[in-house]
């Protein structure tokens, strides 16, 4: 080593603070509610060689899933990338998520020599496909989902390809131009580092997570959980089973998915990069969250994920809902397997879904997209948080001020969903109630999961409430009719959509019947 352990930590911090500043630059320059308030964004920053070095606190399934992505981009691109270059993709079978999340990288050149590269990600509310918001629940193959972008070189004419993809071409025009503005901050500011020991920083991620790793019990641990559906037909309303088996051994570890479930005709499949961003998550929860993440980390860490499975499809299968649903459940049973590893240290199921709510409508055409929070799960000597965004997510729900001034909506009601949360020594967190009528005729298309099976307890702890989806016709209550877990509808003008989130589990037997 030829840093000692501050000026490491320093180095650490201040390359952080990059893809932190990188991040902030977007959502400023951001057009879109999605981006600009919701924060569905995330930065990092590569070594020259591709491999994930820093990155900011920003969505977890997001940065999980990058560095598949910048490989796909340095592996396709990279050898024609120069100086001013951008490489932008979404395709999920190159290293994305779904096609909604738009990935740029560029190179940090310095005096001719390659520094790094830096990347972000962000969600476009709209790229086309069969309904507004680009995941129609009922699509069975992706082309139905929108615009796929293989890794490309960017130019004026490919980002106006992208722009004229979707319902709402003025506003991805502006959110392209912030991704491209943050990622030419961040090369500036790598630029400084040139001749730096990045490979120290994730020498030292590797040593972290090994520690953390040896501290472990040996053994196997497995856990399996469902995910409800596949899509709105009734042949699709089946569940789906998630399996892993955890293995440690000494300061190494295999996360084996082996019996999960095979792909399903529908959207609620993930690609694999979302299923090792989502181990990536919760393994990080399990050992320390403050080791970093970075390439050094994840070399200790395996994933075997059966090629066409619902956590490692392959192509042509839809994929809107991996990254928003399936990551969550992958979270689920390796948080469950790793708690009895780690005992006394993990809590109770989360809501387990992201809430997908899409709404878009023409004359002027818009496009809304959110994802609402729910209730935490209980934790040991904590109750869960209620009203929170859970797991694979970490953004913000939208607020009121800033929905109703961008599109042609009216919020009803924003609340906490009280009593929703599982009972137990340590409550799980309570949902949200999130109720929004469309003052314009307009398609409303669903994706949610937990309106079945329940987000689990532990150690005697109960679990949350299911959540639940409601039309109300005109605004009637008495009217309301229960809609199913994902669908696409037909909405007139003065209709309002009610969607009841999940609570969290409960954790640790109930004192008393009426203990929460």
């Amino acid at each position: 080593m030829s840093l000692d352990p501050a000026a490491l930590q320093v180095l650490i911090s201040r390359l952080a603070g990059i893809a932190e500043e990188m991040g902030a630059v977007l959502r400023r320059g951001a057009y879109s509610p999605n981006i600009k308030e919701r924060a569905d964004c995330s930065a990092a920053l590569f070594t020259a060689s591709g491999e994930l070095l820093v990155q900011a606190e920003h969505i977890p399934v997001h940065l999980g899933s990058m560095p598949a992505a910048v490989r796909a981009a340095v592996d396709t691109c990279g050898a024609r990338a120069g100086p001013g270059d951008q490489i932008v993709l979404n395709d999920p079978f190159a290293g994305g998520t779904h096609l909604n999340d738009i990935t740029f990288v560029a190179p940090c050149f310095v005096d001719g020599r390659l520094v790094g590269w830096v990347a972000n990600r962000a969600h476009h509310a709209d790229l086309g496909g069969m309904a507004p918001g680009s995941m129609p629940p009922d699509a069975r193959e992706i082309a139905q989902e929108g615009l796929r972008i293989p890794p490309v070189l960017v130019n004026d004419d490919v980002a106006e390809v992208i722009v004229a993809a979707s319902r709402t071409p003025d506003e991805r025009r502006g959110d392209l131009s912030a991704q491209r503005g943050a990622n030419a901050l961040g090369v500036d500011r790598l630029a400084a580092y040139v001749g730096a020991p990045f490979a120290e920083v994730l020498d030292y991620g590797e040593r972290r997570m090994r520690a953390a790793l040896g501290s472990l019990a040996d053994g196997t641990y497995g856990f399996s959980d469902v995910l409800d559906s596949a899509g709105p037909s009734p042949e699709q309303q089946t569940p789906a089973r998630v399996i892993v088996e955890v293995a440690i051994a000494g300061d190494e570890v295999t996360f084996d998915f082996t019996g999960t479930d095979r792909q399903r005709a529908g959207n609620v499949n993930a690609v694999e990069a979302v299923t090792v961003s989502a181990v990536a998550f919760a393994l990080r929860c399990a050992t320390d969250p403050t080791i970093p993440a970075n390439g050094g980390t994840a070399r200790p860490v395996h994933v075997v994920a059966p090629r066409g499975t619902v956590v490692a499809a392959v192509a042509p299968a839809a994929v809107g809902a991996g990254n928003v649903e399936v990551s969550q459940r992958v979270a689920d049973v390796c948080l469950g397997a790793l708690a009895a590893a780690a005992p006394g240290r993990l809590g109770a199921a989360s809501q387990g879904t992201m809430n997908n709510v899409l709404l878009g409508g023409d004359d002027p055409a818009w496009v809304y997209y959110e994802t609402i929070g729910g209730g935490q799960g209980g934790r040991p000597g904590r109750a869960g948080m209620s009203a929170v965004h859970t797991n694979m997510t970490n953004t913000l729900d939208t607020p009121v001020e800033a929905l109703e001034r961008a599109h042609p909506v009216r919020v009803h009601e924003y609340a906490v969903r009280r009593g929703s949360g599982g009972r137990g020594a340590y409550a799980g967190g309570d949902g949200i109630v999130r109720a929004i009528e469309v003052l314009a005729d307009a398609t409303l298309s669903l994706v949610t999961e937990r309106r079945v099976s329940r987000p689990w307890g532990v150690a005697g702890g109960e679990p949350g409430a299911a959540g639940e989806n409601w039309l109300l016709p005109g605004g009637d209550p008495s009217a309301g009719r229960r809609l199913p877990d994902k669908c696409t509808i037909a909405l007139r003008a003065g209709d309002v959509v009610r969607v009841l989130t999940p609570g969290g589990g409960g954790y640790g037997r109930p004192a008393t019947p009426e203990h929460r």
